[in-house]
């Protein structure tokens, strides 16, 4: 158990992997066993997992998003989709309504079981001590990476993930601290401060990647109007 701890405490995001490293069979096999083995609402299974192997694919993807290169040079990319089409061919079969636009409890459902998976993949990965990437960009050019994997209605991209040898070290990411994550019986108010130190901190770790303070950051993302391309690809998906 303290072993699984660990490993859970080590986790790192890796970017750059060996492009002549190459999964084997079973490693692969038993990342997706794990992944399949994640807990899920009432046992729906509401996500199905794409494996994208083909190079000529992987291309395609990073023509489309190409600020993440690993999703080529990594071992394997698999694509975890929200997936209600599988309970929509259930109602069919069964003749009965399939009424999952009233509400958004549905997509909430099918987000969650896909991100359960996904976060499994993630854990079996770095067991077989390997590295991994989450890559939720997938979503910014949404209707050309459904386009791309041949998504049916009632499905729609979670996230990516890139697995892979890794061939730089990278540190362990600080979290905000506790006190301002942690709430104990009830949700309680905590000190702004603790916010601005976590600023400090992630300044003096210093990953070059991040050219914002941590508040800057969120302050600019939430401070515009939020892109609806993706409600809009939800009605077209019978979801909304």
């Amino acid at each position: 158990m303290n072993d699984v701890i660990a490993l859970l405490k080590n986790h790192r995001t890796y970017r750059n992997f060996a492009e002549n490293y190459e999964l084997t069979d079973e490693e692969l096999e038993a990342i997706l066993s794990a992944s399949r083995q994640a807990p899920s609402w009432m046992n729906g299974q509401a996500y199905s997992i794409i494996v994208v192997k083909d190079r000529a694919l992987r291309e395609k993807l990073v023509a489309i998003n190409p600020t993440n290169p690993h999703m080529l040079h990594s071992s394997v990319f698999l694509l975890f989709v929200a997936d209600l089409k599988r309970t929509q061919m259930v109602a069919q079969k069964e003749q009965v309504a399939y009424e999952i636009t009233d509400s958004l409890n549905p997509l909430i459902i099918a987000t969650t079981d896909a991100s359960l998976a996904l976060q499994n993949a993630v854990i079996a990965t770095e067991a077989l001590g390997l590295g991994s990437v989450i890559v939720g960009s997938v979503r910014n050019q949404i209707e050309a990476v459904s386009k791309l994997f041949n998504l049916p209605d009632y499905v729609y991209p979670v996230a990516g993930l890139s697995i892979g040898k890794p061939t730089v070290e990278m540190q362990i990411k600080p979290r905000l601290p506790q006190q301002a994550v942690i709430h104990y019986d009830t949700y309680k108010e905590y000190d702004y401060q603790l916010i601005e130190d976590y600023d400090k901190t992630m300044k003096k770790f210093g990953e070059a990647r991040e050219t914002k303070l941590w508040t800057k950051k969120f302050a600019d993302y939430y401070s515009v109007s939020s892109d609806t391309s993706f409600n809009d690809y939800l009605k077209k998906q019978k979801l909304l």
